[in-house]
Parts: structure tokens; C-alpha cells; sequence
């Protein structure tokens, strides 16, 4: 679905993403993990069109993206949430839902003024919708309620809600996870695990909790100073001497320095 190839990333003399190459299976669910400071979300940015790459190519169904805008991303499927959820906080949930779909012919003068029976028809398919998604999020006691009185679980509920409002080939999650009650934690899981076997989406998922990771993802790949360290399943990753080292600093090779240095 996704390839990404010797991609970097520099500002000035930092090098955020330097020289990583990864591929994201179709209809996977893959984890992406490191330390704070790793290069996980710039290289999120980088791939959906916030940041130019410095060097290397994304392909997206053998298509050269690389430096695409986002909202040219978006319209050939490639859709991505944030950390801190970016909703409209003056909107209802409906309505935040219902201002995804691109090209409604009602954001156009001409249509609102002269074909008005067919933005009315449009519109009707997306409030249709917008309620189908409302109902696979359970979330239709919020239906009316204003986004911005939303709890953090409830506002990353409604950003793979907006996910859904179009027909995506890959969605990139920015730690949907973050600062989210279990309970909820559980039903963004549960929908995350839907989405992937009843409608074929690929994820692709920023996150820090490893039972989270290790409920969704495989694989898993581990990024550390910009580069990509390793990948496998998430028991591979969890005991590979490189992740603990580049985690808690307390693997074997942390060991044999300390050895060294008291010797």
C-alpha cells in the first residue's frame, strides 16, 4: 500500500528522519514506537504532506506522493489524525462528521443558487452518512452535542470518526491513545479492529501504550534517532537488545560499558 523509500528529513543541521525505508501492507495494522524525540511523527508529517521530504520517495499504490500537499493526499485516500484532536469545536459531532466530504456541490455558489435539488441530494447522502458512523462509533448520545465540550477519548472517537466519511486507503494515527480512560481506550480499539476486518482499512499507528501496540499491531516498527532500528511482532520487538538500549538505555550493551568503565 505504502512504500517509503530512503526518506530523510532535515531542519538545518538536525536530521528529524534520516534515511528510513519502510513498507506498510494493505490491509495491516502497523505499529510505529520509539523514544520521545525518535522522528515518529515528522516522518507522520512527512508522509501526509505537512513537510516536503528533504530526500527519498513515497510511493502510495506504486504512485510517486512525495512532497504532495495534504489536501491532494487526502483526495487520493491517504488521511491522518493528530494528537491533540483538531475538531470544530463549535460544531455539533454531526456536523463536524458531515464537513469532511470533499467537493460538495453546496461549498459552490453557482450549485447553492441554481441546482439547489441536487446539493439538497448530496447533502442527504452525507447526513445518511454521518449517522452510519455515529452508530458504529456508539457514540449517538453525542450526536448534537458540541465537539468542543467533548472529553479527550470522546474528541479522538470523533477524529476516526471523520476518518471514516470517505473511503481511505490508509489512515495514519498520531497517538490515538493519548490521555484516553480505558474505557473508551477499549472502544477505539475495538473500532480500529473493525474498521480493519469488516471494511479493509489500513492503519498505520503512532502510540506509547505497548498493550494498545500489542493488541492491533503487527507488525511493529521501532524508530530511534531518526532511523529506522528494527520491526517484527511485538513479543520481537518488546526483547530486542536494540529497543531496550534505545529505551531505558539498560540493555546488555548498557551492561558491558558499565563493566568497562568500573574495570
Amino acid at each position: 500500500m505504502l512504500s517509503v523509500v530512503e526518506v530523510s528529513k532535515y531542519f538545518g543541521g538536525i536530521h528529524a528522519v534520516d534515511g528510513v525505508t519502510l513498507e506498510i501492507e494493505k490491509g495491516s495494522i502497523t505499529g510505529l514506537i520509539g523514544p520521545n524525540g525518535a522522528g515518529k511523527t515528522t516522518l507522520f508529517n512527512v508522509i501526509a504532506g505537512v513537510f516536503p521530504p528533504t530526500s527519498g520517495k513515497i510511493y502510495l499504490d506504486g504512485l510517486d506522493i512525495s512532497g504532495l500537499q495534504p489536501h491532494q493526499l487526502f483526495a487520493l485516500g491517504l488521511l491522518r489524525t493528530f494528537q491533540i484532536a483538531h475538531e470544530f469545536s463549535s460544531l455539533t459531532v454531526l456536523e463536524n462528521l458531515m464537513v469532511v466530504p470533499g467537493d460538495q456541490p453546496g461549498e459552490q455558489l453557482r450549485h447553492a443558487w441554481f441546482n439547489d435539488k441536487r446539493v439538497r441530494e448530496v447533502e442527504l447522502r452525507v447526513l445518511e452518512r454521518a449517522k452510519d458512523v455515529i452508530d458504529f462509533l456508539e457514540i449517538s448520545h453525542l450526536t448534537n452535542e458540541l465537539a468542543g465540550n467533548l472529553s479527550g477519548g470522546q474528541k479522538k472517537l470523533l477524529e476516526l470518526g471523520r476518518t471514516m466519511m470517505v473511503d481511505p486507503k490508509i489512515v495514519f494515527l498520531d497517538e490515538v491513545g493519548a490521555g484516553v480512560n480505558r474505557t473508551l481506550l477499549n472502544t477505539i480499539a475495538s473500532s480500529i479492529e473493525r474498521l480493519n476486518r469488516e471494511h479493509g482499512y489500513t492503519f498505520c499507528m503512532i502510540e506509547h501504550d505497548m498493550n494498545f501496540i500489542g493488541r492491533l499491531c503487527d507488525p511493529v516498527i521501532v524508530m530511534a534517532e531518526g532511523k529506522l532500528l528494527t520491526q517484527g511482532t511485538i513479543e520481537e520487538v518488546k526483547n530486542n537488545e536494540e529497543v531496550i538500549e534505545a529505551y531505558l538505555g539498560t540493555g546488555r550493551k548498557h551492561q558491558r560499558r558499565s563493566e568497562r568503565a568500573e574495570a
